[in-house]
């Protein structure tokens, strides 16, 4: 038990999967607190509420949920009166809560999404969570439009829906939230939580398009299987899934049960396939159709000769396996009542240290292995574990036993197979939300531009866009330098929100500590320390006798070296011509006195400064001459910092 509350994210944790969670990562969950929970009242009363309120969502869902098939498994919904191992919020507050692993098929996530909105609408005094193994995910979705202040770290008790919007509690009436207190100010302050339009719009969008393109995305196909199959999949439409499962996810050993195929083809190869349509979702239609599997020698595969009815069996043959591979090994585990739990139970024992380090395999290990597994058998784990697991054969086997034949099957007339040309057009669906998450992207960026310039320095770009005479190069150094000191961080970068706004330095300090480490002779002393600490901080203490003599015979030796490792990399770049790549400080013209300089010109020159802001500008300058009007770094990046050249700025160069 301890296990499966361990997996479950605490209210007073990250929603964000933990590192030993053993939760799919294709999760979404979704908890329902209705505001009568949040008042006083009798444990009977509050249950019999939460019972009739379980009643009344399922009977407004069913509609849409009827007809649908799940990738994995249907949304259900389960009352926690008190917090329990399987709730996924393990609240103190009375809700009903669920889980739906949707995996490969988003349309699950989304339509999920749809489902709670609609609940949210006919049901207004309820606040509704909804969070995936990402997080949360309806966020992310709007990311484009939301506050600056939401992150991760600070969204949890912050996200719900109710009245069929999506509210986000302000950081500034509630800064460190807990559920108790977010549901009780949805309640009396829900309109002040309420998220802007364009964030409802963002995530609505998402869902405008259910229920409708929730059965547009359900796919009919013919297909020729055993009758056991076809007997299954008349009264349990919705099996589909667990033997596309099956099928899809198979291994070694499962595989090793549609070779004799012995629960859904007793008959072998004398038995005869029947035609029948089959409703799944197009990604479970994907995966069948697109796996390579060899057909057991054992299924009456029909001639190649006719294609159309080849490929129908073909399809058959892959969902009868599935079936096969899924009541075997679903058997198998129901017996054992191992599957996911037992695992769970068995990464609990190893975090406790119950094995003591004690190495698989080995004499001691197998001993606490068996005693694990006896209490595992004895709890209500097991029992648990089992029934959940042997349900679907359960279920089949009762189906089984109703009376069939093939006849029911022959004489009925089947329709054709859906279209499947969307199966061809996903690169084009995949490129059109590319687009669209693109233009979304522009448009974020542009409106930060907006708001990032004034009126004034909008007016000043156009002018010095019309007048050359006008354009400081100047504010190129200046731009740059806010850019780097002013907004940077470790989390990245952002446009200056005022562009013209100078750094100030303090020259003074700034040229202090730099001789200071670069134990410059000056007018400081060599061991000058920064201001507000020491640069002897990780020294020795030498108050001890000689050590005053031993720290100096050490700095003579560190500048002895220094001097004499410059000396040689100076050697080594008079041979190059990367000196003359740069500016000095005190160079007026660089090609003045080329070819007649002396020794001592040349000595003097390379210990001149390098002026950094003018081969800054030098550099940006030749960049933009050379993409000659077209887009480039240069005009990109200094666009991005608000400068613009003139048109002719290169002219004449």
């Amino acid at each position: 038990m301890a296990a499966a509350h361990e997996a479950c994210p605490s209210s007073s944790h990250s929603i964000f999967p933990q590192k030993n969670s053993r939760l799919p990562e294709d999760t979404v969950f979704y908890a329902i607190f209705p505001d009568f929970a949040l008042r006083p009242t009798s444990t009977s009363e509050l249950s019999s509420s939460l019972q009739s309120l379980h009643l009344q969502i399922l009977q407004t869902l069913s509609p849409f949920t009827t007809n649908y098939i799940w990738q994995h498994e249907p949304f259900t919904l389960s009352p926690s009166s008190v917090p329990k191992p399987s709730c996924p919020c393990s609240s103190d507050i009375p809700h009903l809560h669920g889980k739906l692993r949707y995996g490969d098929n988003l349309d699950d996530e989304w339509f999920t999404v749809f489902l709670l909105f609609h609940v949210s609408l006919q049901f207004t005094s309820l606040s509704i969570r909804i969070w995936d193994t990402d997080g949360e995910f309806l966020l992310i979705e709007a990311a484009f439009h939301l506050p600056r202040w939401v992150n991760p770290e600070n969204s949890l008790n912050r996200v719900f829906i109710r009245g069929g919007d999506l509210h986000i509690i302000p950081r500034h009436r509630l800064p460190s939230p807990s559920l108790a207190d977010s549901l009780d100010f949805l309640i009396k302050c829900g309109d002040q939580s309420r998220a802007s339009e364009s964030v409802q719009l963002a995530v609505k969008n998402r869902i405008t398009e259910y229920p409708e393109r929730a059965k547009r995305i359900m796919h009919n196909v013919r297909v020729r299987v055993p009758v056991s199959v076809a007997q299954v999949l008349k009264h349990e439409p919705c099996l589909i899934s667990l033997a596309v499962e099956g099928f899809y996810d198979r291994d070694i050993d499962t595989m090793k049960f549609a070779a004799k195929m012995e629960k859904f083809l007793s008959g072998g190869k004398d038995e005869e396939l029947v035609c029948v349509t089959v409703k799944m979702s197009r990604i479970m239609y994907a995966q069948l159709a697109e796996q390579q599997f060899q057909a057991p020698k054992c299924f009456p595969m029909p001639s190649r000769s006719d294609a159309s009815v080849y490929a129908e069996a073909e399809l058959g043959m892959k969902i009868a396996c599935g079936f096969e591979m899924m009541c075997q090994q679903r058997r198998r585990e129901g017996v054992e009542g191992k599957g996911s739990t037992w695992e769970a139970f068995k990464e609990s024992l190893e975090r406790s240290g119950y094995f003591q380090g004690m190495l698989p395999g080995s004499k001691e290990y197998k001993r606490l292995m068996q005693s694990a597994e006896e209490y595992y058998r004895n709890s209500s784990l097991f029992s648990r574990a089992s029934d959940m697991m042997s349900a679907p054969v359960r279920r089949i086997d009762e189906v089984f036993a109703l009376p069939h034949s093939v006849d029911d099957f022959t004489a009925q007339e089947v329709p054709p197979s859906d279209d499947d040309s969307w199966f061809y057009k996903g690169e084009e669906e995949l490129n059109s939300a590319l687009l669209e998450r693109q233009k979304e992207s522009e448009l974020d960026n542009l409106e930060h531009k907006k708001k990032g310039k004034s009126t004034e320095q909008q007016d000043a770009c156009v002018s010095s866009s019309s007048n050359v005479g006008e354009f400081d190069p100047g504010d190129i150094a200046k731009t740059m330098q806010a850019f780097v000191h002013g907004v940077s961080s470790y989390k990245g970068a952002e446009v200056p929100e005022n562009r013209n706004e100078e750094v100030n330095i303090d020259v003074d300090q700034f040229i202090k500590d730099m001789e200071s480490v670069m134990k410059h002779q000056g007018g400081e002393d060599a061991n000058s320390d920064f201001e507000g600490g020491s640069s002897s901080d990780l020294d020795f203490d030498d108050s001890e006798g000689g050590s005053d003599m031993e720290a100096e015979d050490h700095e003579s030796r560190e500048d002895n070296f220094t001097h004499a490792y410059s000396d040689v990399l100076n050697e080594e770049l008079k041979t190059t011509t990367l000196g003359k790549s740069f500016v000095r400080a005190n160079e007026e013209n660089p090609k003045k006195n080329e070819g007649t300089s002396n020794a001592k010109e040349d000595m003097d020159a390379d210990f001149s400064p390098v002026d950094v802001d003018v081969n800054l500008v030098k550099s940006f300058l030749d960049s933009f001459s050379s993409q000659q009007g077209l887009p480039g770094p240069a005009s990109n990046l200094l666009g991005l910092l608000g400068i613009h050249f003139p048109d002719d700025i290169t002219k004449g160069k």
